[in-house]
């Protein structure tokens, strides 16, 4: 399962450069999609990104799936999350835990947890590592563009700091980064500069965790012209705009983006009378109706470069297009080529740099920004050479340079097709990806780790630990035996007072089962799988009114209780000894705390002891939340208990069962039709539940009279 949430995503006439959210990204996610599924060990992959509907925007973005090839192995599945108008990325990171929601309902109706989840770019990193932790498989993580890079170089040109949080809000991208990369069991890189200079440059950088695996090309698509053909229509659309249309074209392709540097392209064309008079210059910098429509950051690059070509007078030697398609662009790269020109990459950094292997493989020699990508693809392809990105004088020189010599210029085509197909097609791209993608999977079978079966499950059995699971070996052997045969339809969790540590060490000394589910702390906390990953979404949603201190300053002159000790209070419980003979009872103790305003769930269990949760936590809440989250009907889990602290969710629409050594405060629920009192105690007490339900077959639903 792919991720990538922002931009304009379909297979087909992608809109590269329309706006600086829909760029080499894109390109990149769509053709790993398609090449992963040409691959035989491949059953199927999913792209998910965002559903628009948004008449500014094409249809096909509304489309709820797309298939990217024939055999129906490859797809783009589209999640409706956050409003239904397009938005840019640093206005999704507001949605992105509804993306997780209905990813979740979206794996439940395919009925297969995915193999491995590969996040691409900050956004998709946050939302990919929940995921991940969610369902317990293994996490990849490509950032495309750092945050911590993206700083450095604003300040690095003088933009002031604060400035720059507000308008990129960088802050939260870099610790999502951060947070990505803790998760990640690879990190997919472009270049080695990129891993050494760039991912070095955060808290969780470990250089064995990242494999540097560089993008592919379609060369069915990019490739120099054969001889007669036609480069077409897109030609025609640009030589319009030129007094020489014959002479070579320098010809620069890339998103209208401050970053891109195209400005100083300008200048070092204009400035260098020799090289207006041997070349065309061809800007084809995105789409555009009216540049006072373009977003601001476009707007502005446009102005400046409108700006410039006036100032220098260039009408007559420069085309800037208004349009082109995706189907363009292969016949733009061989017109430049038929020309004997030249393409150019001066950005101010670049991580990789898609379009000079575009150029490459149509035989187009480059003319590159010293950084990055392009070090490691001409150091590689050996056709063309690397500029200073400030240095316009030098630029233009470089290109006098490479036009006057014809030789070398036939040299560097040649190279330049010869090693794209050496060292950068799809399918090698492909089948190192898989390489990678098998040592994750020895790795975690050495581990022994495993993905969660709770989107795929149609039922699940929940059991209080102390007093029902526990306390009588024997039967809870017999019972384990039965969760084992039950097999991937039946989700095992538990639902306890005690914290997490010490219900998975007591859990682990009795035998018990490794638990889908771990609800612990009173209901107070959420946990999922063998590693236990904490569901971050139950955590804010009970933190609603929640005040401790007002509970200690409420309670501390209350007679009959007692704080236990700090080991037993956690973020959303308080918990105190309580002495029966001595406290004011239950509902006094509610009352209290609501005259102070203090909204929260009190717990007696036992005849010992209280617990204060806030308002929306409790075991029977924190069942019918999961429940909710994984797609389950309430019908279809069985819960057990023992105590008072088990009431709540053994009343409602679940299955539930009181043991036979359960505690007198729960003899009021007797009779009750959905409530069933076993005779045997303990977790044979379960067993007789699960059989008087027939819970592993076609289960019985009480009728109410």
């Amino acid at each position: 399962m792919h991720i990538s949430l922002h931009g304009l995503v379909r297979g087909q006439d992608i809109e590269l450069g329309r706006d600086a959210d829909t760029g080499g990204q894109i390109q990149y996610v769509v053709e790993l999609t398609r090449a992963l599924a040409k691959l035989d060990r491949v059953a199927r992959v999913d792209l998910l990104t965002r559903r628009i509907e948004d008449p500014r925007v094409a249809d096909d973005y509304r489309r709820e799936e797309e298939p990217l090839d024939e055999a129906g192995r490859a797809r783009i599945v589209r999640i409706p999350f956050g409003p239904r108008r397009y938005l840019r990325k640093e206005r999704l990171w507001l949605y992105l835990d509804c993306f997780v929601d209905l990813a979740l309902q979206y794996i439940r109706r395919v009925g297969r947890v995915p193999d491995v989840i590969h996040a691409h770019y900050a956004d998709a990193g946050r939302a990919g590592a929940r995921l991940a932790a969610l369902l317990g498989v293994p996490l990849i993580f490509t950032g495309h563009s750092l945050g911590r890079e993206k700083r450095r170089l604003l300040l690095g040109r003088g933009q002031d700091e604060a400035l720059i949080e507000s308008r990129y809000q960088l802050s939260r991208r870099i610790e999502a980064e951060e947070h990505a990369l803790d998760m990640a069991s690879l990190v997919v890189a472009s270049t080695r500069q990129e891993v050494d200079s760039q991912y070095a440059l955060y808290d969780n950088h470990e250089h064995r965790r990242v494999a540097v695996i560089p993008p592919g090309v379609d060369i069915s698509r990019f490739h120099p012209a054969v001889k007669n053909e036609r480069v077409g229509n897109c030609v025609h659309g640009i030589e319009r705009f030129l007094r020489h249309p014959r002479r070579p074209w320098i010809l620069a392709l890339a998103r209208a983006d401050e970053r891109k540097n195209l400005a100083t392209l300008v200048k070092a064309y204009g400035a260098h009378p020799d090289l207006r008079e041997r070349a065309n210059l061809v800007l084809v910098a995105g789409v555009r109706e009216h540049v006072a429509e373009l977003e601001k950051g476009a707007s502005r690059v446009w102005r400046e470069l409108l700006e410039l070509i006036d100032d220098y007078d260039l009408y007559g030697h420069i085309a800037y297009p208004k349009q082109h398609s995706a189907d363009d662009v292969p016949c733009i790269y061989r017109g430049a080529t038929a020309s004997g020109g030249l393409f150019v990459n001066p950005a101010w950094t670049e991580p990789f740099g898609l379009t000079l292997i575009e150029a490459a493989a149509s035989g187009l020699p480059v003319i590159a920004t010293d950084d990055g990508g392009p070090q490691e693809i001409l150091r590689h392809c050996r056709n063309g050479m690397l500029i200073d990105p400030h240095d316009a004088d030098g630029l233009g020189q470089a290109l006098s340079d490479a036009l006057a010599d014809r030789r070398r210029w036939r040299l560097w085509s040649q190279r330049g097709s010869h090693g794209v197909r050496q060292h950068y097609t799809w399918l090698g791209h492909a089948e190192h990806y898989l390489r990678e993608l098998g040592r994750i999977s020895r790795r975690r079978q050495r581990s022994k780790a495993s993905k969660s079966r709770l989107p795929t499950v149609d039922r699940m059995l929940i059991c209080d630990i102390d007093n029902t699971l526990i306390g009588d070996r024997g039967a809870l052997a017999k019972l384990v035996k039965v969760i084992e045969a039950a097999g991937h339809s039946l989700a095992f969790g538990i639902a306890t007072g005690r914290r997490l540590d010490s219900a998975v060490r007591i859990l682990k000394e009795w035998g018990a089962p490794v638990p889908d589910l771990l609800i612990t702390a009173v209901g107070s906390e959420v946990h999922y799988g063998a590693n236990p990953q904490a569901d971050h979404e139950w955590s804010q949603h009970i933190d609603f009114r929640w005040d401790r201190e007002a509970i200690f300053e409420t309670l501390r002159e209350l007679p009959g209780l007692r704080l236990q000790p700090a080991s037993e209070q956690r973020r959303h419980k308080v918990s105190y000894y309580a002495d029966p003979t001595r406290m004011p009872g239950v509902p006094a103790i509610r009352r209290a705390l609501r005259r102070r305003g203090v909204h929260v769930n009190v717990i007696y269990s036992h005849q010992a002891y209280i617990d204060i949760l806030p308002i929306r936590a409790s075991k029977g809440l924190a069942v019918r939340f999961v429940a909710d989250r994984w797609g389950l009907s309430m019908d279809h889990v069985l819960v057990a208990g023992d105590s008072g602290n088990d009431e709540e969710m053994l009343i409602g629409h679940s299955l539930g069962v009181v043991v036979g050594n359960h505690s007198p405060e729960l003899e009021h629920l007797k009779g009750r039709k959905r409530v069933y009192f076993a005779r045997d105690a303990h977790a044979a007490g379960v067993l007789e539940g699960i059989e008087h339900y027939r819970f592993l077959g076609k289960i019985l639903q009480p009728r109410y009279d």
